[in-house]
Formats: structure tokens, C-alpha cells, sequence
């Protein structure tokens, strides 16, 4: 299965999950932030939220600075 993640074309094998797309991304427990498609998802429906072939996931993390 193909999914778009933060622009960037990946194989994986599907179905995933948001949860799991994430993960390949960031291992930070707060801070992040993902979309699909377009449409922010609230974090207790990551692990819920399956993603289809064709999919753009936008993961954003917040950083502090100075």
C-alpha cells in the first residue's frame, strides 16, 4: 500500500494505522499533531484511524525555542 507522509511517497504494508504512520516519524509521547487527507485527528483515534492506499498523512510536532 502507498501513503503519502509529510510529502513523501512510502510503502507500507496495509492496512495501517495513523498510530503506526506516526510512529515512523516520531517517537515523542506529546507535542504531535496528524491530519488525513486534510482533516485533523484527535490523538485517542490514531490507533483507530485506518489508512487507505493513497492516504496523506501530515505529522507535526511543536518544538520549543528561543
Amino acid at each position: 500500500m502507498r501513503v503519502i507522509i509529510n510529502g513523501e511517497a512510502r510503502q507500507v504494508a496495509g492496512p495501517i494505522s495513523l498510530a503506526a504512520a506516526v510512529a515512523l516519524l516520531t517517537s515523542a509521547p506529546s507535542g504531535v499533531a496528524a491530519a488525513v487527507n486534510g482533516d485533523v485527528v484527535r490523538r485517542g483515534a490514531w490507533q483507530s484511524t485506518r489508512l487507505a492506499d493513497g492516504d496523506e498523512v501530515e505529522v507535526l510536532t511543536a518544538v520549543q525555542g528561543g
